[in-house]
């Protein structure tokens, strides 16, 4: 129903934004992490947004990216999760580092965010592991801001080699990288992706 909302933030409460819209004040409830960054009062703003219809209410959810909003969409439809309980995760870890964790089996991290118990947490990573592909999430990293703009399977090395640049193009020290690819157990006949996951699992320890 409603693709974005933009306009100038009124007011800042504690898990929403009032954003006056054309002289119309839309309550949006946004993620943590967003309320937490560089937002003001009389800031112009610009917010994709998911109205969730209940029994009892209606409410907007607002992110700053339309990838925010679909990986919302994705956690809106593991069995047991709802709004809330999506924001929460969003704004605990944000959609780049979901996706690691999904892909990396690591309920523990996902299990942090505020409300969610290990239990839902395996659950998020069991019914969304087939939702994400590891070459989207380097791309999807890489294109959020990450400090090198280089492809994550950039280079000619071998798989390790390989693995290592993609985890320092994702922000870890070269130290972290080869450790967890070190750590790894890794096999002659395991091309760059594989070795990526088993090292993904290294450091979420």
């Amino acid at each position: 129903m409603f693709g974005f909302i933009s306009g100038t933030i009124d007011e800042i409460t504690e898990d929403s934004l009032i954003i006056d819209n054309h002289g119309v004040g839309w309550e949006i409830f946004v993620p943590g992490s967003l309320l937490s960054g560089d937002v003001h009062t009389g800031d112009e703003i610009k917010l994709y947004t998911y109205l969730s219809v209940s029994e009892n209410a209606l409410a907007l959810y607002g992110f700053f990216t339309r990838d925010d909003l679909e990986v919302f969409k994705l956690l809106l439809n593991v069995s047991g999760i709802g709004p809330r309980g999506a924001m929460s995760v969003l704004g605990a870890l944000g959609s780049d580092s979901l996706r690691f964790a999904v892909l990396a089996d690591d309920a523990a991290a996902i299990a942090k965010a505020p409300g969610v118990g290990k239990k839902t947490a395996q659950k998020i990573v069991l019914e969304l592991k087939d939702k994400f592909e590891l070459e989207d999430a380097f791309e999807k990293k890489l294109e959020h801001g990450s400090s090198q703009g280089a492809s994550a399977s950039a280079g000619g090395g071998t798989a390790a080699d390989e693995a290592v640049q993609a985890l320092t193009a994702l922000g870890y020290s070269g130290t972290e990288a080869l450790q967890a690819v070190k750590k790894a157990d890794i096999t002659p006949d395991m091309d760059t992706e594989a070795v990526l996951k088993a090292a993904l699992q290294k450091l979420s320890f």
